[in-house]
């Protein structure tokens, strides 16, 4: 990952950031016309300050080029009555106005756009680092660490990034055309108005170096209680069984009031940076009313300028709080950007080519087992496994044997390419172990170690989980969930994602040797039959809930074995009284009034 949030914003939304600066300083013309038109409705419209009329409008929009003045409307003359200009200025004000909102509509859209696509890459990214973390790093990090980083921590990233260089040159260049017009206007008064905002250059960016220490405070606080709270979640066993509760409770209280003390250093040091923005702030209407008054009174400027000035002033502020905030966010963006890149790069990571490389084909892996001088050592530098040496045939099957902490299991993890030695060799085939990709060692290497991880989801997709690799079939789509898929990959391929589709058919039924998933269905039921869990899985699909919408088959065979068993009970005098049957116009022995009562809601 590139070392600064900005290398990583121009690396992968270089195009995006040009359009939204080109876009920008298109915009600056007609925001400089928006401030002088007013200027001209007072002066000339409604005074009639060093204009005629009728008024030669042929005369009045003209351009310069090479010393000549040429007009746009060409040799023709065109006259109009004081009313008329008035009323033209108007709708040229009206228009400048959809202009002006019409480019920050589109900016905005834009720059929100990129910034979203740059965070779904940025969150694609992290979660494909940790899929290719060293094992033993998780022993470090834990859950109340990774899944805040990923998440909420990243947030503010995004829209950093969509105003990473579009807000400094809209925002820049908004303030610069109000500048340049205060200036044309009148230096002085326009000086008076910027006299203080040096001070706020020098001042401003000490008092938020002192907040970014404190962010940076906050956030390490932060993912120590995450952690805190997962260590609970995953303890709290041992928290009731040896009465820990109230010193348990009384650590986090300790871990809150130390978070609350450098989020209160934080709002107030951000409050006297808020209070020193805005005094400085109203500092310019004073100098317009005082300095700029004076002017007027004694005719050293007009009415209308004066007014034009106040309101491009009153404007100015906007950008310029901007530009503050901007300050602010860019240097929070650059601390959290920072941390998340230092905790997601720890050595030993694997390259993103060792996930995605499919070879051309996939040949069992025959031959020979060698291992030569491998050694794996812990965090404490101790050797696990120590400079093992050895050679065995594919074909056979051997039995590594060895005490608690002997070091086997760590051997047997190294052979399965679990975890990667600190040197030595392991050649498989006659192929160098290190440099195969996941397609290989994960389809014809199998690890089952001492404990298994079950996912959230159905039994069948945790028994199979082993067959998904790649996408194996796609689905048929019609014409509406064709285009939702288009838009989909494009999305993806914008956002740096991967575009398999993840309602096709993943699972490779030759790999597993049949043909289609209900020769699968049969095969998994015979893997748990052998294993002693038919029954356990069997009770727990009756504990579960179909969804007739997602499983319309499965709820219509249950209903037609319903029925059946209803009719084959009846038929047995005997098989009555076991099962008594949901009748709307009979009292049920076997539930409740309430229930009876409440027959058939749900």
């Amino acid at each position: 990952m590139e070392k600064t949030v900005f290398g990583y914003v121009w690396q992968y939304s270089r195009p995006q950031q040009i359009v939204m600066t080109l876009m920008s300083a298109a915009s600056l013309p007609f925001l400089y016309l928006y401030y002088e038109v007013p200027k001209t409705i007072i002066n000339q419209a409604i005074q009639g300050i060093r204009v005629e009329y009728p008024l030669n409008i042929s005369k009045k929009l003209t351009f310069s080029a090479a010393g000549i003045e040429i007009p746009l409307l060409g040799p023709f003359d065109l006259l109009i009555e004081q009313t008329s200009y008035l009323f033209i200025l108007c709708a040229l004000f009206l228009i400048l106005v959809g202009v002006n909102q019409g480019f920050k509509f589109v900016i905005n859209i834009y720059k929100g756009l990129t910034g979203e696509r740059m965070l779904r890459r940025l969150r694609f990214e992290l979660y494909g680092r940790v899929l290719r973390f060293p094992l033993p790093v998780f022993g470090k990090m834990s859950q109340g660490e990774i899944i805040p980083m990923i998440t909420s921590e990243v947030e503010p990233l995004g829209g950093f990034i969509g105003n990473a260089f579009s807000l400094p040159a809209f925002q820049g260049g908004y303030l610069a055309t109000i500048l340049a017009f205060l200036f044309v206007q009148d230096w002085r008064m326009a000086v008076a108005a910027v006299a203080l905002y040096p001070l706020q250059l020098w001042l401003i960016p000490k008092l938020q170096m002192k907040v970014n220490l404190l962010g940076k405070e906050r956030v390490a606080r932060v993912r120590r209680l995450s952690e805190r709270i997962g260590e609970t979640v995953q303890g709290v066993q041992e928290a009731h069984a040896h009465d820990n509760s109230n010193f348990m409770l009384t650590d986090f209280s300790d871990q809150l009031y130390w978070i609350y003390g450098v989020r209160e250093r934080i709002y107030r040091k951000k409050f006297v940076i808020k209070f020193l923005n805005n005094s400085i702030q109203q500092l310019g209407p004073f100098c317009f009313y005082s300095i700029g008054g004076y002017f007027v009174i004694h005719g050293q400027l007009e009415i209308g300028t004066l007014v034009a000035a106040i309101a491009a002033h009153k404007d100015l502020a906007a950008p310029w709080k901007e530009l503050l905030a901007y300050y602010q966010m860019q240097a929070d963006a650059s601390i959290k950007y920072e941390q998340v890149v230092s905790q997601f790069s720890p050595a030993g990571i694997r390259e993103p080519e060792y996930q995605m490389v499919e070879p051309d084909k996939l040949e069992p892996l025959t031959g020979e087992l060698a291992i030569a001088n491998l050694t794996l050592i812990d965090d404490q530098e101790a050797s696990v496994v120590d400079g093992v040496s050895f050679r065995l045939s594919l074909n056979k099957r051997y039995a590594i044997v060895g005490s608690g902490g002997s070091g086997k299991e760590e051997l047997t993890l190294l052979l399965a390419r679990l975890i990667d030695p600190n040197s030595g060799t392991i050649n498989i085939g006659g192929k160098d172990a290190a440099i195969m990709s996941e397609a290989v060692t994960g389809r014809r290497i199998s690890y089952v170690g001492a404990s298994s991880f079950i996912f959230a989801g159905k039994i069948s997709a945790n028994l199979f989980l082993g067959l998904k690799h790649r996408p194996q079939r796609q689905l048929a789509h019609d014409d509406i969930a064709a285009n939702q898929r288009v838009n989909y990959v494009d999305e993806a391929r914008r956002s740096g994602n991967i575009d398999y589709d993840i309602e096709a058919d993943w699972v490779d039924y030759a790999a597993a040797g049949v043909d289609d998933p209900a020769d699968l269905s049969r095969m998994g039921l015979a893997a748990l039959r052998q294993i002693g869990m038919e029954e356990e899985v069997y009770q727990f699909g009756l504990r579960g809930v179909v969804n007739p919408k997602e499983q319309p088959n499965l709820a219509t065979t249950i209903l037609r074995a319903r029925a059946g068993l209803r009719d084959h009970m009846n038929a047995d005098p005997a098989l009555l009284d076991l099962v008594e049957a949901f009748d709307v116009n009979a009292y049920n022995l076997n539930a409740s009034v309430g229930e009876n009562l409440m027959f058939g809601n749900p």
